[in-house]
Protein backbone atom coordinates (compact mmCIF):
# COMPACT_ATOMS: atom_id res chain seq x y z
CA UNK A 1 0.00 0.00 0.00
CA UNK A 2 2.80 2.18 0.90
CA UNK A 3 6.18 2.58 0.02
CA UNK A 4 8.51 5.50 1.28
CA UNK A 5 12.24 5.16 -0.27
CA UNK A 6 15.59 7.50 0.76
CA UNK A 7 13.11 9.96 2.24
CA UNK A 8 15.78 12.75 3.38
CA UNK A 9 14.35 15.94 5.05
CA UNK A 10 16.50 18.98 6.35
CA UNK A 11 15.44 22.42 9.12
CA UNK A 12 17.90 24.99 8.75
CA UNK A 13 20.98 23.09 7.75
CA UNK A 14 20.32 20.26 10.26
CA UNK A 15 19.63 16.83 9.00
CA UNK A 16 16.34 15.18 10.61
CA UNK A 17 15.71 12.04 7.97
CA UNK A 18 18.42 10.75 6.12
CA UNK A 19 17.26 8.51 3.99
CA UNK A 20 14.24 6.52 5.61
CA UNK A 21 12.37 3.73 4.41
CA UNK A 22 8.89 2.78 5.34
CA UNK A 23 6.96 -0.15 3.55
CA UNK A 24 2.63 -0.51 4.65
CA UNK A 25 1.02 -3.43 3.59
CA UNK A 26 -2.29 -3.39 3.30
CA UNK A 27 -4.62 -4.64 6.38
CA UNK A 28 -1.75 -3.92 8.23
CA UNK A 29 -0.80 -2.08 11.64
CA UNK A 30 2.63 -0.84 11.59
CA UNK A 31 4.27 0.53 14.22
CA UNK A 32 6.54 3.33 13.89
CA UNK A 33 8.91 3.48 16.92
CA UNK A 34 11.72 5.60 18.02
CA UNK A 35 12.75 7.64 20.82
CA UNK A 36 11.19 11.65 20.92
CA UNK A 37 13.01 13.30 18.12
CA UNK A 38 14.08 10.31 16.49
CA UNK A 39 12.41 12.05 13.16
CA UNK A 40 8.76 9.87 13.40
CA UNK A 41 6.65 12.90 13.63
CA UNK A 42 8.63 14.82 10.24
CA UNK A 43 7.89 11.68 8.49
CA UNK A 44 4.50 11.05 9.16
CA UNK A 45 4.04 14.83 8.58
CA UNK A 46 5.90 14.56 4.74
CA UNK A 47 3.39 11.49 4.39
CA UNK A 48 0.42 13.64 5.50
CA UNK A 49 1.34 16.76 3.26
CA UNK A 50 2.49 19.16 6.25
CA UNK A 51 6.23 19.08 5.36
CA UNK A 52 7.67 18.55 2.00
CA UNK A 53 10.77 16.39 1.48
CA UNK A 54 14.11 17.02 0.29
CA UNK A 55 14.47 13.70 -1.32
CA UNK A 56 13.33 10.33 -1.58
CA UNK A 57 9.58 9.02 -2.83
CA UNK A 58 6.81 8.04 -2.15
CA UNK A 59 4.52 5.90 -3.67
CA UNK A 60 0.78 5.27 -1.85
CA UNK A 61 -1.84 2.63 -3.46
CA UNK A 62 0.26 2.48 -6.75
CA UNK A 63 0.55 6.15 -7.60
CA UNK A 64 3.40 8.84 -6.78
CA UNK A 65 2.47 10.98 -4.24
CA UNK A 66 4.49 14.54 -5.34
CA UNK A 67 4.29 18.20 -3.93
CA UNK A 68 1.88 16.66 -1.73
CA UNK A 69 -0.43 18.71 0.60
CA UNK A 70 -2.69 18.28 3.59
CA UNK A 71 -5.30 18.13 1.24
CA UNK A 72 -4.09 16.22 -1.23
CA UNK A 73 -2.63 13.57 0.97
CA UNK A 74 -6.42 13.48 2.50
CA UNK A 75 -8.05 12.62 -0.84
CA UNK A 76 -5.36 10.14 -1.74
CA UNK A 77 -6.91 8.56 1.02
CA UNK A 78 -4.39 9.35 3.71
CA UNK A 79 -5.58 10.25 7.80
CA UNK A 80 -3.78 11.86 10.50
CA UNK A 81 -5.63 11.17 13.42
CA UNK A 82 -3.48 13.61 15.59
CA UNK A 83 -2.87 13.25 19.76
CA UNK A 84 -4.04 16.53 20.40
CA UNK A 85 -7.90 15.59 18.58
CA UNK A 86 -9.21 17.67 15.73
CA UNK A 87 -12.65 17.84 16.51
CA UNK A 88 -15.07 20.51 17.38
CA UNK A 89 -16.30 20.46 20.83
CA UNK A 90 -19.55 23.01 20.15
CA UNK A 91 -20.80 21.01 17.01
CA UNK A 92 -22.48 17.70 17.41
CA UNK A 93 -21.28 14.09 16.18
CA UNK A 94 -23.07 14.45 12.43
CA UNK A 95 -21.58 17.71 12.23
CA UNK A 96 -18.13 16.75 12.71
CA UNK A 97 -18.76 13.81 9.83
CA UNK A 98 -19.86 16.13 7.76
CA UNK A 99 -17.80 19.33 7.89
CA UNK A 100 -17.17 20.30 4.56
CA UNK A 101 -18.83 17.90 3.09
CA UNK A 102 -22.35 19.25 4.53
CA UNK A 103 -24.98 16.76 2.70
CA UNK A 104 -27.92 19.73 0.68
CA UNK A 105 -31.36 19.97 -0.54
CA UNK A 106 -32.46 22.40 -3.05
CA UNK A 107 -31.51 25.72 -2.52
CA UNK A 108 -28.80 24.88 -0.49
CA UNK A 109 -30.68 23.79 2.48
CA UNK A 110 -29.08 21.19 5.01
CA UNK A 111 -30.39 17.81 4.93
CA UNK A 112 -29.51 17.23 8.61
CA UNK A 113 -32.02 14.08 8.71
CA UNK A 114 -30.08 12.02 6.07
CA UNK A 115 -26.44 13.37 7.65
CA UNK A 116 -27.52 12.28 10.33
CA UNK A 117 -28.66 8.59 9.54
CA UNK A 118 -25.27 8.45 7.24
CA UNK A 119 -23.79 8.92 10.45
CA UNK A 120 -25.21 6.49 12.19
CA UNK A 121 -24.87 3.87 9.94
CA UNK A 122 -20.98 4.91 9.78
CA UNK A 123 -20.53 4.37 13.60
CA UNK A 124 -22.79 0.78 13.41
CA UNK A 125 -20.66 -0.60 11.15
CA UNK A 126 -17.61 0.52 13.24
CA UNK A 127 -19.80 -1.27 15.99
CA UNK A 128 -19.41 2.60 18.08
CA UNK A 129 -22.19 3.45 20.69
CA UNK A 130 -22.06 7.15 20.01
CA UNK A 131 -25.45 9.15 19.37
CA UNK A 132 -24.76 10.77 16.31
CA UNK A 133 -26.79 14.30 17.21
CA UNK A 134 -25.03 14.34 20.58
CA UNK A 135 -22.50 17.39 21.44
CA UNK A 136 -19.00 16.43 20.68
CA UNK A 137 -18.43 17.78 24.22
CA UNK A 138 -20.50 15.59 26.08
CA UNK A 139 -18.41 12.48 25.04
CA UNK A 140 -15.28 10.95 26.29
CA UNK A 141 -12.26 11.00 25.23
CA UNK A 142 -12.21 7.27 24.23
CA UNK A 143 -15.68 7.82 21.98
CA UNK A 144 -13.38 11.00 20.70
CA UNK A 145 -10.59 8.76 19.71
CA UNK A 146 -12.97 6.86 17.90
CA UNK A 147 -14.96 9.53 15.99
CA UNK A 148 -11.78 10.90 14.34
CA UNK A 149 -11.66 7.52 12.73
CA UNK A 150 -14.79 7.30 11.90
CA UNK A 151 -14.59 11.37 10.83
CA UNK A 152 -11.49 9.48 8.39
CA UNK A 153 -13.03 6.57 7.30
CA UNK A 154 -16.13 9.23 6.18
CA UNK A 155 -13.42 10.70 4.18
CA UNK A 156 -12.28 7.19 2.56
CA UNK A 157 -8.91 6.86 4.04
CA UNK A 158 -7.19 3.80 3.40
CA UNK A 159 -4.16 4.75 5.72
CA UNK A 160 -4.94 6.15 9.36
CA UNK A 161 -1.90 7.50 11.07
CA UNK A 162 -2.04 7.09 14.41
CA UNK A 163 -0.16 9.20 16.94
CA UNK A 164 0.11 7.83 20.53
CA UNK A 165 -3.85 7.35 20.57
CA UNK A 166 -4.42 5.43 23.81
CA UNK A 167 -2.08 8.27 26.19
CA UNK A 168 -5.68 9.65 27.26
CA UNK A 169 -7.61 6.38 27.13
CA UNK A 170 -8.23 3.75 30.37
CA UNK A 171 -8.28 0.17 29.47
CA UNK A 172 -11.83 -0.55 28.47
CA UNK A 173 -11.56 1.94 25.90
CA UNK A 174 -8.18 0.82 24.40
CA UNK A 175 -9.72 -2.54 23.83
CA UNK A 176 -12.81 -0.66 22.12
CA UNK A 177 -9.74 1.20 20.14
CA UNK A 178 -8.40 -2.09 19.44
CA UNK A 179 -11.53 -3.82 18.04
CA UNK A 180 -12.32 -1.07 15.53
CA UNK A 181 -8.56 -1.61 14.56
CA UNK A 182 -9.34 -5.08 14.07
CA UNK A 183 -12.21 -4.96 12.12
CA UNK A 184 -11.39 -1.86 9.81
CA UNK A 185 -7.97 -4.41 9.06
CA UNK A 186 -10.47 -6.92 8.16
CA UNK A 187 -11.66 -4.54 5.34
CA UNK A 188 -8.02 -4.06 4.37
CA UNK A 189 -7.37 -0.61 5.79
CA UNK A 190 -4.15 -0.05 7.22
CA UNK A 191 -2.78 1.90 9.84
CA UNK A 192 0.82 3.47 11.15
CA UNK A 193 0.65 3.14 15.14
CA UNK A 194 2.92 5.42 17.12
CA UNK A 195 2.68 4.14 20.71
CA UNK A 196 5.46 4.27 23.59
CA UNK A 197 3.42 1.81 25.48
CA UNK A 198 5.38 -1.28 25.01
CA UNK A 199 2.79 -3.89 25.47
CA UNK A 200 -0.33 -2.13 23.43
CA UNK A 201 2.50 -2.29 20.41
CA UNK A 202 2.85 -6.10 20.43
CA UNK A 203 -0.53 -6.35 21.46
CA UNK A 204 -2.06 -4.50 17.94
CA UNK A 205 1.10 -4.09 15.29
CA UNK A 206 1.67 -6.94 12.82
CA UNK A 207 5.49 -5.66 11.85
CA UNK A 208 7.47 -2.54 13.28
CA UNK A 209 10.03 0.55 12.08
CA UNK A 210 12.58 1.73 14.34
CA UNK A 211 14.27 5.04 13.98
CA UNK A 212 17.01 6.42 16.35
CA UNK A 213 18.54 10.08 15.11
CA UNK A 214 16.45 10.25 12.03
CA UNK A 215 18.13 7.09 10.11
CA UNK A 216 16.18 4.10 9.93
CA UNK A 217 17.76 1.20 12.55
CA UNK A 218 15.65 -1.68 11.78
CA UNK A 219 12.23 -3.35 10.23
CA UNK A 220 10.64 -6.63 10.44
CA UNK A 221 7.88 -8.73 11.78
CA UNK A 222 7.05 -7.60 15.33
CA UNK A 223 6.78 -11.90 16.37
CA UNK A 224 10.35 -11.92 15.91
CA UNK A 225 11.45 -9.32 18.50
CA UNK A 226 10.80 -8.62 22.24
CA UNK A 227 10.26 -6.05 24.04
CA UNK A 228 13.70 -5.21 25.50
CA UNK A 229 14.98 -5.96 21.92
CA UNK A 230 13.09 -3.42 20.51
CA UNK A 231 13.68 -0.55 23.48
CA UNK A 232 17.24 -1.50 23.01
CA UNK A 233 16.77 -0.62 19.03
CA UNK A 234 15.46 2.42 19.95
CA UNK A 235 17.76 4.03 22.42
CA UNK A 236 21.21 2.21 21.86
CA UNK A 237 23.56 0.20 24.02
CA UNK A 238 22.38 2.75 27.36
CA UNK A 239 19.07 1.15 27.34
CA UNK A 240 18.73 -1.03 30.58
CA UNK A 241 15.68 -3.26 31.41
CA UNK A 242 16.65 -3.28 34.85
CA UNK A 243 15.06 -1.79 38.17
CA UNK A 244 16.50 1.35 39.78
CA UNK A 245 14.22 0.58 43.06
CA UNK A 246 16.83 1.03 45.89
CA UNK A 247 16.17 0.34 50.02
CA UNK A 248 16.29 3.21 52.00
CA UNK A 249 15.22 4.14 55.70
CA UNK A 250 12.20 6.54 55.70
CA UNK A 251 11.91 9.40 58.14
CA UNK A 252 9.18 10.98 59.63
CA UNK A 253 5.40 11.20 58.27
CA UNK A 254 5.10 14.60 56.40
CA UNK A 255 1.66 14.51 54.94
CA UNK A 256 -1.24 13.15 56.44
CA UNK A 257 -5.14 12.76 55.69
CA UNK A 258 -7.92 12.04 57.42
CA UNK A 259 -11.17 11.05 55.98
CA UNK A 260 -10.28 13.26 53.49
CA UNK A 261 -13.14 14.29 50.58
CA UNK A 262 -13.18 16.26 47.62
CA UNK A 263 -14.48 16.45 43.98
CA UNK A 264 -14.50 12.87 42.33
CA UNK A 265 -13.26 11.32 45.92
CA UNK A 266 -14.16 10.46 49.53
CA UNK A 267 -12.97 9.43 52.95
CA UNK A 268 -9.39 8.88 51.97
CA UNK A 269 -6.86 7.85 55.16
CA UNK A 270 -3.50 8.53 53.89
CA UNK A 271 0.15 9.07 55.12
CA UNK A 272 3.37 9.39 53.24
CA UNK A 273 6.73 9.63 54.91
CA UNK A 274 10.00 12.17 54.53
CA UNK A 275 11.83 10.25 51.67
CA UNK A 276 9.10 7.97 50.86
CA UNK A 277 8.20 7.19 46.98
CA UNK A 278 4.11 5.80 46.79
CA UNK A 279 2.68 4.90 43.32
CA UNK A 280 -1.22 5.95 43.34
CA UNK A 281 -2.89 3.90 40.30
CA UNK A 282 -6.87 3.06 39.22
CA UNK A 283 -8.66 2.97 36.35
CA UNK A 284 -9.18 6.41 34.15
CA UNK A 285 -11.53 8.06 36.29
CA UNK A 286 -10.37 6.76 39.70
CA UNK A 287 -10.65 10.23 41.48
CA UNK A 288 -6.61 10.32 41.81
CA UNK A 289 -5.96 13.11 39.88
CA UNK A 290 -9.01 14.84 41.79
CA UNK A 291 -6.96 13.83 44.86
CA UNK A 292 -3.66 15.16 43.60
CA UNK A 293 -5.30 18.66 42.85
CA UNK A 294 -6.64 18.75 46.34
CA UNK A 295 -3.81 18.22 48.13
CA UNK A 296 -2.04 20.97 46.23
CA UNK A 297 -4.68 23.13 46.71
CA UNK A 298 -6.07 23.73 42.62
CA UNK A 299 -9.44 21.93 44.06
CA UNK A 300 -11.39 22.53 47.23
CA UNK A 301 -11.35 19.62 49.95
CA UNK A 302 -15.35 19.21 51.21
CA UNK A 303 -14.44 17.22 54.01
CA UNK A 304 -11.73 15.45 56.44
CA UNK A 305 -8.06 16.74 57.11
CA UNK A 306 -4.86 17.26 55.78
CA UNK A 307 -1.91 18.11 57.82
CA UNK A 308 1.27 19.23 55.57
CA UNK A 309 4.50 18.63 58.22
CA UNK A 310 2.56 18.04 61.00
CA UNK A 311 0.42 21.89 60.16
CA UNK A 312 -3.73 21.39 59.89
CA UNK A 313 -4.49 22.74 56.25
CA UNK A 314 -7.28 25.24 56.94
CA UNK A 315 -8.75 27.24 53.47
CA UNK A 316 -6.19 25.04 51.80
CA UNK A 317 -4.96 26.79 48.66
CA UNK A 318 -2.10 26.82 45.55
CA UNK A 319 -0.24 29.36 47.33
CA UNK A 320 -0.50 27.51 51.13
CA UNK A 321 0.44 24.26 49.40
CA UNK A 322 3.96 26.01 47.47
CA UNK A 323 4.86 27.93 50.67
CA UNK A 324 4.27 24.55 52.58
CA UNK A 325 6.52 22.88 49.92
CA UNK A 326 4.47 21.06 48.07
CA UNK A 327 4.58 21.02 44.44
CA UNK A 328 2.22 19.16 41.10
CA UNK A 329 3.38 18.04 37.66
CA UNK A 330 0.25 18.20 36.59
CA UNK A 331 -0.91 15.63 34.08
CA UNK A 332 -1.05 16.29 30.24
CA UNK A 333 2.09 19.09 30.06
CA UNK A 334 0.67 20.86 26.97
CA UNK A 335 -2.13 22.09 28.86
CA UNK A 336 -0.97 22.31 32.37
CA UNK A 337 2.38 22.79 32.80
CA UNK A 338 4.64 24.35 29.84
CA UNK A 339 3.77 27.93 28.97
CA UNK A 340 4.49 27.55 25.26
CA UNK A 341 5.22 31.36 24.22
CA UNK A 342 8.09 31.13 27.13
CA UNK A 343 11.92 30.14 26.90
CA UNK A 344 12.86 27.16 29.15
CA UNK A 345 14.51 29.89 31.61
CA UNK A 346 11.43 31.57 31.98
CA UNK A 347 9.28 28.66 32.06
CA UNK A 348 12.10 27.40 34.86
CA UNK A 349 11.85 30.33 37.16
CA UNK A 350 7.99 31.41 37.05
CA UNK A 351 6.78 29.38 40.11
CA UNK A 352 9.63 30.65 42.46
CA UNK A 353 9.04 34.26 40.99
CA UNK A 354 5.27 33.69 41.78
CA UNK A 355 6.67 32.85 45.92
CA UNK A 356 8.68 35.88 45.66
CA UNK A 357 5.88 38.29 44.53
CA UNK A 358 7.49 40.77 46.98
CA UNK A 359 10.61 41.09 45.37
CA UNK A 360 9.07 41.76 41.63
CA UNK A 361 13.00 42.37 40.01
CA UNK A 362 14.47 39.36 38.21
CA UNK A 363 18.28 39.24 38.50
CA UNK A 364 19.07 37.26 35.13
CA UNK A 365 22.84 36.12 35.75
CA UNK A 366 21.40 34.55 39.34
CA UNK A 367 18.34 32.91 37.85
CA UNK A 368 21.00 31.89 35.01
CA UNK A 369 22.65 30.26 37.32
CA UNK A 370 20.26 28.57 39.17
CA UNK A 371 18.73 27.21 36.10
CA UNK A 372 21.97 25.65 35.14
CA UNK A 373 22.59 23.61 37.70
CA UNK A 374 19.36 22.19 37.73
CA UNK A 375 20.06 21.95 33.93
CA UNK A 376 23.09 19.69 34.93
CA UNK A 377 21.59 17.67 37.83
CA UNK A 378 18.79 16.84 35.57
CA UNK A 379 20.83 16.21 32.63
CA UNK A 380 18.23 18.51 30.26
CA UNK A 381 19.21 18.19 27.16
CA UNK A 382 18.96 21.80 25.36
CA UNK A 383 20.83 24.15 23.40
CA UNK A 384 20.41 27.25 25.51
CA UNK A 385 18.12 28.77 28.11
CA UNK A 386 16.71 31.17 26.13
CA UNK A 387 15.17 28.30 23.44
CA UNK A 388 11.39 28.05 23.43
CA UNK A 389 10.52 25.28 26.02
CA UNK A 390 8.22 23.79 22.54
CA UNK A 391 11.76 23.00 20.96
CA UNK A 392 12.52 20.58 23.45
CA UNK A 393 11.57 16.78 22.98
CA UNK A 394 8.18 15.82 25.84
CA UNK A 395 11.27 14.06 28.40
CA UNK A 396 13.10 17.27 28.67
CA UNK A 397 10.17 19.30 28.89
CA UNK A 398 9.06 17.37 31.97
CA UNK A 399 12.38 17.46 33.40
CA UNK A 400 12.14 21.57 33.06
CA UNK A 401 9.17 20.92 34.86
CA UNK A 402 10.72 19.34 37.52
CA UNK A 403 13.41 21.78 37.59
CA UNK A 404 10.57 24.51 37.90
CA UNK A 405 9.16 22.66 41.32
CA UNK A 406 12.89 22.33 42.95
CA UNK A 407 13.50 25.80 42.30
CA UNK A 408 10.87 26.36 44.63
CA UNK A 409 12.23 24.51 47.54
CA UNK A 410 9.23 21.59 47.53
CA UNK A 411 9.88 18.37 49.39
CA UNK A 412 6.93 16.64 48.28
CA UNK A 413 6.43 16.10 44.70
CA UNK A 414 3.15 15.31 43.44
CA UNK A 415 3.43 13.46 39.80
CA UNK A 416 0.18 13.09 38.06
CA UNK A 417 1.35 10.76 35.21
CA UNK A 418 4.59 11.72 34.88
CA UNK A 419 6.14 10.22 31.71
CA UNK A 420 3.01 10.18 29.72
CA UNK A 421 3.93 10.73 25.98
CA UNK A 422 7.66 10.05 26.89
CA UNK A 423 9.72 7.73 24.66
CA UNK A 424 11.68 4.82 26.99
CA UNK A 425 14.96 6.24 27.00
CA UNK A 426 13.31 9.21 28.84
CA UNK A 427 11.51 7.18 31.02
CA UNK A 428 14.17 5.23 32.39
CA UNK A 429 16.02 8.82 33.37
CA UNK A 430 12.48 10.07 35.25
CA UNK A 431 12.60 6.76 36.92
CA UNK A 432 16.07 7.31 38.32
CA UNK A 433 15.55 11.30 39.09
CA UNK A 434 12.84 9.81 41.39
CA UNK A 435 14.85 7.42 42.96
CA UNK A 436 17.61 10.01 43.24
CA UNK A 437 15.21 12.66 44.99
CA UNK A 438 13.43 10.57 47.02
CA UNK A 439 17.31 9.70 48.65
CA UNK A 440 18.11 13.38 49.07
CA UNK A 441 15.23 13.41 51.36
CA UNK A 442 12.47 14.12 48.84
CA UNK A 443 8.64 12.82 49.60
CA UNK A 444 7.23 11.80 45.90
CA UNK A 445 3.68 10.43 45.25
CA UNK A 446 2.92 9.70 41.66
CA UNK A 447 0.02 8.41 39.51
CA UNK A 448 0.31 6.16 37.04
CA UNK A 449 -1.85 4.03 34.70
CA UNK A 450 1.31 1.83 33.72
CA UNK A 451 1.53 -0.89 36.39
CA UNK A 452 5.50 -1.71 35.75
CA UNK A 453 6.52 1.95 36.42
CA UNK A 454 5.33 1.31 39.81
CA UNK A 455 7.01 -2.04 40.54
CA UNK A 456 10.49 -0.07 39.44
CA UNK A 457 10.39 2.65 41.65
CA UNK A 458 7.76 2.88 44.58
CA UNK A 459 8.20 2.02 48.12
CA UNK A 460 3.99 1.09 48.23
CA UNK A 461 0.97 1.11 45.47
CA UNK A 462 -2.28 2.42 46.56
CA UNK A 463 -4.56 1.50 44.32
CA UNK A 464 -7.99 3.46 43.59
CA UNK A 465 -11.24 2.57 42.69
CA UNK A 466 -14.59 4.64 42.21
CA UNK A 467 -13.20 7.49 44.18
CA UNK A 468 -11.79 5.52 47.44
CA UNK A 469 -9.05 3.58 48.48
CA UNK A 470 -9.58 -0.23 47.37
CA UNK A 471 -6.31 -1.87 48.57
CA UNK A 472 -2.59 -0.48 49.43
CA UNK A 473 0.26 -3.19 48.79
CA UNK A 474 3.79 -2.96 50.41
CA UNK A 475 6.23 -3.31 47.60
CA UNK A 476 7.21 -7.26 47.88
CA UNK A 477 3.23 -7.53 47.20
CA UNK A 478 2.92 -5.30 44.25
CA UNK A 479 1.93 -7.52 41.03
CA UNK A 480 0.23 -6.30 38.00
CA UNK A 481 -2.58 -9.14 38.63
CA UNK A 482 -3.23 -7.96 42.31
CA UNK A 483 -3.43 -4.36 41.30
CA UNK A 484 -5.99 -4.92 38.58
CA UNK A 485 -7.95 -7.39 41.05
CA UNK A 486 -8.46 -4.07 42.77
CA UNK A 487 -8.37 -1.53 40.47
CA UNK A 488 -11.24 -3.32 38.87
CA UNK A 489 -13.31 -4.26 42.09
CA UNK A 490 -12.91 -7.94 40.78
CA UNK A 491 -12.50 -8.42 44.41
CA UNK A 492 -14.30 -6.57 46.60
CA UNK A 493 -12.34 -4.44 49.37
CA UNK A 494 -13.72 -6.12 52.30
CA UNK A 495 -12.69 -9.37 50.77
CA UNK A 496 -9.15 -8.45 49.65
CA UNK A 497 -6.59 -9.54 50.79
CA UNK A 498 -2.74 -8.42 51.05
CA UNK A 499 -0.18 -11.07 51.46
Amino acid sequence: MLHMTGITKAFYGVKVLDKVDLHVAPGEVHALLGENGAGKSTLMNILAGVYTRDAGQVIFMGNPLEHTTVRSAESAGIAFVHQELNLFNDLRVYENIFLRKEVTKALGILSKREMIEKTRALLTGLEVDINPTAMVSELDTGKKQLLEIAKALHAKAELFILDEPTTSLNSAEIEKLFATIRTLKAQGKSFIFISHKMQEIFEIADRYTVLRNGMLVASGDISEVTAPEVARMMVGNQYTDAGVYVQRQLGEVVLETKGLSGRGFHDIDFAARKGEIVGFTGLKGAGISEFFSTLFGALPITGGSLKVFGSTQSKHSVQKAMRGHLSMIAANRKENSIIPDFSLLENFYVSEHRLSKKKPLLKKSRELGRFRGHRESLSIKANTAFDMITSLSGGNQQKVILARWLNTGADILLMDNPTQGIDVGSKAEIYSLIQQLSLSGKTILFNTLEIPEIMKVADRCVVFYHGAIHSVLNRADISEERVMLAATNAIPKEEYQTP
